[in-house]
């Protein structure tokens, strides 16, 4: 599948198969989150990534009971170690959200290339995501991604034209 049509298929995935993902599928999509670019180079993140079953389910109570995530095999909680991160981007804010949302995409990406489903989980309680997964304090939960072979394919949704989100040259208002 080229990049063009990896993007144009990714989509957010609430329905999974419970078939395992083979473990070279699985660290094919972990390098390409190893291989994300970061601010500096710092590569602030870690990734956990969880299999078991009981760990996923209560991931799934603390995402705010999104249960779908459970139905997924194997789920990537994306964390940041923000005494790692680049401290000044534009001057004003700390780098490790853009660096894990890079690097989360990698593999959002690299998962949809192998024809597996995920879904952007931004909505969670962070304590608790940290207590069930024992995350220490130093580290920052970012993201987390079901991963697994779609049981249902999503329909595609809308996406605003570029002459609606693009300026040239400098910022115009359409």
């Amino acid at each position: 599948m080229d990049f063009y049509e990896v993007v144009r298929k990714r989509l957010s995935v609430r329905r999974y198969r419970p078939d395992p993902i083979p473990d070279e599928v699985l660290n094919r999509i972990l390098e390409a989150g190893r291989l994300a670019p970061s601010a500096k180079n710092l590569q602030p993140w870690h990734f956990i990534v969880v299999k078991d079953e009981r760990l996923r389910k209560e991931l799934a109570v603390a995402c705010r009971n999104q249960h779908f995530i459970a139905e997924a095999p194997v789920v990537v909680c994306g964390c940041a170690d923000r005494n790692r991160c680049y401290a000044k981007m534009g001057g004003i804010i700390h780098s490790y959200p853009v660096d894990l949302g890079i690097a989360m995409e990698h593999i959002i990406l690299a998962a949809t290339a192998e024809g597996l489903g995920t879904c952007w989980i931004g909505a969670f309680e962070e304590p608790e995501v940290k207590r069930i997964l024992a995350i220490p304090d130093h580290l920052t939960v970012v993201a987390l991604t079901p991963i697994g072979y779609p049981a249902v394919q999503p329909q595609p949704r809308s996406r605003k034209p570029l002459d609606e989100i693009v300026s040239f040259d400098y910022y115009r208002k359409r």
